[in-house]
């Protein structure tokens, strides 16, 4: 299986952020003398998973960012970033938006034309599903 991490022809946004993500993983796996299924085994995920984290096609759970920091003795410096690889998973347009649905208590909606939610009849309901 290839080590490098294959790099993206055009850099969208957050693209660069889990190619740092999967270069520090790899570096501090080496450096802990572990190969992807030895830290597969410490953290619950499988060598193929570690290896797509490692080259940047999939984006690691907070959990799992955690683990690795510990088990790997990163001091810090995987989950200092643990923010922004969960943001990478977002198109750059949407960003912004994420940040602040993440901070959300309440969503209020207003509607003039559907009744939302539990306050639909049976019948109501049937009527907009057969629209």
């Amino acid at each position: 299986m290839d080590d490098e991490v294959q790099q993206p022809e055009e850099y969208e946004v957050g693209t660069g952020m889990l190619c740092v993500f999967g270069r520090q993983l790899k570096l501090f796996r080496e450096r802990a003398g572990l190969d992807r299924a030895g830290l597969g085994s410490l953290t619950g995920y499988s060598a193929s998973t570690i290896a797509s984290f490692e080259q940047a096609r999939r984006i690691p759970q907070p959990r799992f960012i955690d683990q690795a920091d510990e088990v790997l003795g990163a001091g810090g410096v995987l989950s200092a970033g643990k923010e922004e690889v969960a943001r990478a998973q977002y198109p750059a347009f949407f960003q912004d938006a994420a940040k602040l649905e993440a901070e959300a208590v309440e969503l209020f909606v207003y509607e003039t034309h559907v009744v939302n939610g539990l306050l639909q009849t049976e019948e109501y309901t049937r009527a907009l599903l057969v629209l």
